[in-house]
């Protein structure tokens, strides 16, 4: 189990170290550079290799995450796992890990091939593929998404251990409140690209917010409201 948690940290670590790179450093940077540069560095094969560590930390974190809950559940039972502060906790934060491993491989990564196929054409001297800006945009707003939900994830990752505070009557309250934010958050990154919750996310100002008022709403219907 050590070993499991430690490659589990580690490959988590890779993961959303790589996410904060995506949005804190590079989607910054092609904001303000030139188109020719922009086309170079993900020509180059820059964003492949990127992406290439960003998948597979999430896929390694997201296997050993999940085989890390189920031995517990195993160990415990899953009624009492349930009613444990760690359960609640840590099943929170696993299924907010989830869909963000969910977006990764099924949103980010397929969007992402179709804009690095284009600017290899565009880079051979053919035409850009006509959907690579809808399908990179649809990706940018995935990756924010990921970013707004990686600031409650890691809050009750840590919390699991560290802040033994959850009520096992709570549970239902929980489980509701988490199924709300998943579908909600996932909803506004997949349908459309305009409203409220695109202008949010299109600042990192309004990313952060948005993760620190999804971490209180579950926090608070944890602690509170069982």
């Amino acid at each position: 189990m050590f070993l499991l948690r430690w490659l589990h940290f580690l490959a988590g670590i890779t993961w959303i170290g790589m996410l904060y790179y995506f949005n804190f450093v590079q989607t910054p940077f092609f904001a303000t550079a030139d188109a020719p540069v922009r086309s170079g560095m993900v020509a180059g094969g820059l964003l492949d290799r990127a992406l290439w560590w960003f998948r597979w930390g999430a896929m390694i974190t997201f296997i050993t995450g999940w085989l890390i809950i189920l031995h517990r559940m195993g160990k415990l039972g899953v009624g009492p796992f349930f009613d444990s502060s760690w359960g609640l906790a840590i099943i929170v934060g696993g299924m907010l890990g989830s869909l963000m491993w969910f977006n990764v491989w099924f949103v980010i990564w397929p969007a992402q091939q179709v804009v690095m196929r284009s600017a290899q054409q565009v880079k051979g001297g053919g035409q850009a593929i006509p959907e690579a800006a809808a399908r990179g945009q649809r990706a940018g707003f995935a990756s924010r998404t990921n970013t707004m939900l990686s600031i409650p994830m890691l809050f009750f990752m840590g919390a699991a251990s560290h802040l033994p505070v959850f009520q096992p009557g709570a549970k239902v309250v929980t489980l509701v409140l988490l199924l709300i934010v998943l579908a909600a958050a996932e909803i506004n990154a997949m349908v459309g690209t305009t409203g409220a919750g695109k202008k949010m996310l299109s600042t990192l100002k309004g990313t952060f917010w948005g993760g620190f008022v999804l971490t209180a709403i579950l926090y608070f219907g944890m602690a509170m409201l069982g």
